[in-house]
């Protein structure tokens, strides 16, 4: 049995500065130190930080206790978060990833200059909750082709001339450029139309390595946690390629005796997926 592990497997560079930036929080002893929402989607990476003390709440209004500090997770936070701490007087502690920043600040500068914004991403993931408070009023979320049409209808009420297209930094590169091209087959108007592709470089690579290791191999074993949107497209991605494709958080979901029928297993790891699962993977598949 050859097993191939993808070079792009694991903690990218915002979650792994969220995570290590967290713990050493949790080592200065602050007393009162909370997480708003997952600091991760994985939930061996969570358990190990509520056992070193790490609070986590949905929202900020339960953070009662005076002298209490926030952590902003890599995913980032509404503006009203913002607003909302400097009123309460809670100290942040912002791991917000860089590439999400961007978005926001795109957002921003967008809605400043009158544009129309289309947000592409998935309705509920915490990014998309975040970036969609900085859009304005003028703004559609089109989270699959299905809300193109709709999204449309909205932009002409409005009559404005210029639309912006934005994007989730972890979203499907190839749906969201057939997104794009359906959006501009359709609008027919004088429409000026900006794309930004603000999808992370490396969710990017993760992806086109996968697709590419994917057709390679006789099955492939994605590691990562379940309600991981950027794992979850890597199954996706690896699962119309080979369909022998797992999708798994830890060793114990394999099943060795169907593995062992494989002559090359994939394996490939979302961007919230520490080094231990992975090594753990590995090791179960070569020695146990």
């Amino acid at each position: 049995m050859e097993i191939i592990i993808g070079k792009n497997a694991g903690f990218c560079y915002g979650v792994k500065r969220a995570v290590e930036g967290s713990e050493a929080e949790i080592l200065n002893q602050k007393e009162n130190i909370y997480c708003l929402g997952e600091l991760v989607h994985n939930k061996q990476v969570i358990e190990g930080l509520e056992e070193k003390g790490l609070k986590f709440i949905e929202n900020i209004n339960e953070v009662t206790d005076k002298n209490s500090t926030l952590i902003i997770r890599s995913h980032g936070a509404t503006n009203k978060v913002y607003e909302l701490a400097k009123q309460k007087e809670i100290e942040l502690i912002d791991y917000t990833c860089p590439n999400v920043l961007r978005i926001h600040k795109l957002a921003e500068k967008y809605k400043q200059e009158g544009y129309y914004i289309f947000l592409v991403g998935v309705e509920a993931h915490p990014e998309t909750i975040g970036t969609r408070s900085y859009c304005g009023e003028n703004c559609s979320l089109i989270s699959n082709e299905d809300n193109i049409e709709s999204a449309i209808k909205e932009l002409e009420k409005t009559q404005i001339k210029k639309l912006s297209i934005l994007v989730q930094t972890t979203y499907s590169v190839h749906k969201f450029e057939n997104i794009v091209k359906i959006i501009k087959d359709r609008i027919k108007e004088n429409i000026q139309i900006v794309v930004e592709n603000t999808i992370c470089l490396t969710s990017e690579q993760r992806q086109k390595e996968t697709e590419e290791l994917s057709k390679k191999v006789d099955s492939m074993t994605i590691i990562g946690g379940k309600n991981s949107s950027n794992t979850k497209k890597l199954y996706e991605v690896a699962e119309k390629n080979c369909k022998n494709t797992i999708l798994i958080e830890t060793k114990e979901e394999l099943e060795k005796e169907k593995l062992n029928k494989s002559k090359k297993i994939g394996i490939m790891a979302g961007a919230s997926t520490p080094q231990k699962s992975i090594n753990d993977v590995i090791k179960f598949l070569k020695y146990e």
